[in-house]
């Protein structure tokens, strides 16, 4: 006599159900165990980011410090502090494009604003330089720059920047500096501290958000 043939019984539709619901309850408890885990470590997570973002090169005594447009709480106040620790003899300010409030003067333009910080904070007039005319973003500058100093006898800079722009800044620059003798360097600061607790203010997201897409427009129009 033959044995009965056994058949495989496919699951039913109930099981198959129940066994797709429980599995993702698993999968959403994981997400969301991993994000309480993140939540509870965000602090170092967060300001590990922000310390592999910055970028900064050596200090070390130069011919001239270079004031960017922009970042006039930071720029101009880092540039004197390199002044007065005799690590620069001149400062250069970039020459910003004016709006049109500046050209009916109504209000005081960027380039003299950082000019009028620099004052205040001792540098003298005869050590205060402009670069450029209407640098419009920091390519244009960084040609402004290197026209200057093409003219100069200037072989090293310094240019100081904050802290989430330090990245781009520097690209930048040595991009077009890559063939000449001058040596550029980028030395970050952050005198509000904003790299321990960037996450929670309006200004430092939106800086740091702001920076990490204009690093990368840079490198892919650049």
């Amino acid at each position: 006599m033959h044995a009965p043939k056994r058949t495989l019984t496919s699951p039913s539709r109930r099981t198959v159900w129940l066994r797709r619901v429980w599995c993702s309850i698993a999968a959403a408890l994981i997400i969301v165990g991993l994000a309480g885990l993140v939540w509870v470590e965000r602090t170092p997570l967060l300001k590990g980011a922000a310390d592999l973002w910055n970028v900064s090169d050596p200090l070390t005594p130069a011919d001239v410090a270079v004031v960017l447009g922009g970042g006039l709480d930071v720029r101009p106040f880092a540039a004197a502090e390199l002044y007065h620790q005799g690590l620069v003899k001149k400062v250069l300010v970039s020459e910003v494009a004016d709006g049109r409030a500046v050209t009916i003067g109504a209000v005081i333009g960027h380039t003299e604003s950082n000019r009028q910080v620099l004052l205040k904070l001792g540098i003298p007039a005869e050590a205060i330089e402009t670069f450029g005319t209407a640098n419009k973003n920091t390519k244009e500058e960084a040609l402004a720059l290197l026209e200057w100093t093409q003219r100069h006898p200037s072989r090293a800079v310094i240019i100081p920047v904050g802290i989430f722009e330090a990245r781009r800044v520097r690209w930048a620059f040595r991009h077009e500096f890559a063939s000449e003798p001058a040596r550029i360097a980028i030395v970050s600061f952050d005198p509000q501290e904003m790299r321990a607790n960037w996450w929670t203010t309006d200004l430092g997201v939106v800086t740091f958000q702001n920076e990490i897409l204009k690093y990368i427009y840079y490198r892919l129009k650049y």
